[in-house]
């Protein structure tokens, strides 16, 4: 994929992460944030991403019942 090529929603969903992390390379940021003024969808997605990370930043682990927090951890590694 070239630097140049616009990027598609599927490919944002799989970028978001890093992202949000400041992780991307400039050129796949530059993609991103110019697919994301051109599409209302994408842009919603990531602000939800955002309030999403803020409200479970406010979570401890410790608050999480500890078979509940066993099925979450069972959830992320199956999705790998």
């Amino acid at each position: 994929m070239s630097a140049h090529e616009e990027i598609t929603c599927h490919e944002l969903v799989e970028l978001v992460s890093d992202h949000l992390e400041g992780l991307l390379a400039p050129a796949e940021r530059r993609r991103l944030e110019q697919h994301l003024q051109g599409c209302p969808f994408c842009a919603q997605y990531v602000v939800q991403m955002r309030q999403t990370i803020a409200a479970l930043g406010t979570i401890s682990a410790e608050s999480i019942a500890p078979d509940k927090r066993g099925q979450l951890l069972a959830a992320f590694r199956g999705r790998r």
